[in-house]
């Protein structure tokens, strides 16, 4: 009979193997979990391919896939407006948007006139991602690709125009004839996109003939203030001009009306005493005679009285005066 080993009571226990097995299905089951649910923003478009091939899009929100890789979920910012600086120096998120801005703003912004004239442009390009499919599939690059459609478009416009009026009366014109030939290239190359606006920033001469260009623009403006200050006076001075003879053609209108009705009343009043003096001719002629004195006489200072009948003539005494203003 063997004797018990005293230190075999104080050996650790022999390990048991370790279940590889149900770990490995449990890490699998969380990795399809984890992989098989995505977020699409608010702002934006999820584009989902399957096996590389494009299945369909979906909108903003929670939305299922099939795990471990075998569907895949491209986010296209659909709804945010997208921009391209042209001639403008590189800004804090170039990195996040590399094709926002060109390598070389300075070779971007110098172009040559149709006058043969140099002048530096700056614009910017705004669109908007229409189409997700179509931006990411059909054209390989197609921010670059815009970025070098638009500064060709706007090379080709600036090169039949003037300097003088690329900076001054032609940036309107301009902007909207870039605009629609953007437009109409993007739709015909398939870039997905919606051009919204082409707007024009800084178009400036060459540095060493800016002074000269300055100084014809502060006359500009000199002239269109003269000018200015010129139609402010024709506005005021025609329009008084204008109310005064208006006023006048009306004073004179009244006094024609005036004077057509006095001699109208005057004509109806000479025929009614025509016909009372056809009625009675000594009656009408003695009446006509005291109401001609009774004019008269009262305007008269002195007044003599001559008849066939006095053989002297009499002074006539004159008559108190009446005040001014006093109750006749």
């Amino acid at each position: 009979m063997s004797t018990p080993d005293p230190w075999a009571a104080h050996l650790p226990a022999p390990h048991k193997p370790i279940p590889f097995v149900p770990i490995a299905l449990v890490l699998f089951a969380l990795t399809g979990l984890f992989t098989s649910y995505f977020t699409v923003p608010a702002e934006s478009a999820g584009v989902v391919l399957r096996f590389g091939r494009h299945v369909h899009n979906v909108p903003p929100g929670l939305h299922l896939k099939l795990p471990f890789g075998i569907d895949e979920v491209i986010k296209v910012p659909t709804q945010r407006q997208l921009k391209l600086e042209f001639g403008m120096k590189r800004p804090a998120d170039a990195l996040t948007n590399p094709d926002q801005v060109g390598a070389d703003p300075l070779k971007e912004r110098s172009m040559v006139t149709g006058d043969l004239n140099a002048a530096l442009v700056e614009w910017v390009v705004q669109y908007r991602i229409t189409e997700p499919e179509t931006y990411l599939f059909e054209v390989r690059d197609p921010g670059f690709t815009l970025r070098d459609l638009a500064e060709s478009v706007m090379r080709e416009i600036i090169g039949d125009r003037t300097v003088d009026e690329i900076i001054t009366i032609g940036r309107q014109e301009i902007e909207d004839t870039s605009l629609a030939r953007i437009k109409e290239l993007a739709n015909r190359y398939h870039l997905g996109v919606t051009v919204n606006q082409v707007q024009l920033k800084n178009v400036d001469p060459p540095v060493p003939v800016q002074p000269s260009f300055n100084e014809v623009n502060r006359a500009q403006q000199d002239r269109e203030n003269a000018i200015n200050l010129a139609n402010g006076d024709y506005n005021k001075a025609v329009p008084r001009a204008r109310g005064e003879a208006d006023q006048a053609i009306r004073n004179a209108e009244g006094y024609r009306f005036k004077r057509i009705n006095e001699a109208e009343g005057d004509a109806a009043a000479f025929t009614a005493v025509l016909e009372e003096y056809v009625k009675a001719p000594d009656v009408t002629r003695t009446r006509i005679y005291l109401e001609t004195l009774g004019e008269v006489m009262p305007a008269a200072k002195q007044g003599i009285i001559i008849d066939e009948s006095v053989q002297q003539i009499l002074p006539m005494l004159p008559l108190p005066q009446i005040p001014t203003g006093a109750p006749k």
